[in-house]
């Protein structure tokens, strides 16, 4: 079995969580997924699993940070083209998201980001092929 990343996330309102992910393109494991959480698929092997905050509290003794005025993890995640980077920032904001900064264009790479209605802050970005490197 190939490694899996499952990042961790405190939600408000697991119902609105699921409902803003949707709307940009995400799907839900419903194998992992009840009152409590839900697991949603980012890739092959990278999963964002969103808990309830009183369930999160149940992993940890440390306090909750409140994503809207802390922050403590940059989620990011590659996109297939600059034009994939701006529409998943679109949809984000079109669905109750925000931009916390403007879009930056290193030539190479392109990154937009967005924070979600809990706070959390997503960096999308799409690195150009390097010409004369296979992987």
């Amino acid at each position: 079995m190939n490694t899996q990343i499952y990042v961790n996330l405190p939600v408000k309102d697991l119902q609105k969580s699921v409902a803003f992910f949707t709307k940009l393109g995400f799907a839900f494991n419903p194998q992992f997924t009840n009152e409590n959480a839900t697991c949603m698929i980012i890739g092959e092997n990278i999963f964002a699993m969103l808990l309830v905050e009183k369930f999160f509290q149940t992993f940890t003794k440390k306090e909750i940070c409140d994503a809207t005025k802390s922050i403590e993890v940059l989620v990011c995640i590659s996109r297939q083209s600059r034009a994939d980077v701006d529409e998943m920032v679109k949809n984000a904001v079109a669905a109750g998201g925000s931009i916390p900064r403007p879009a930056l264009d290193h030539g190479f790479m392109y990154s937009h980001t967005f924070e979600d209605i809990d706070g959390h802050v997503w960096e999308l970005v799409y690195v150009a092929p390097i010409v004369g490197i296979t992987a």
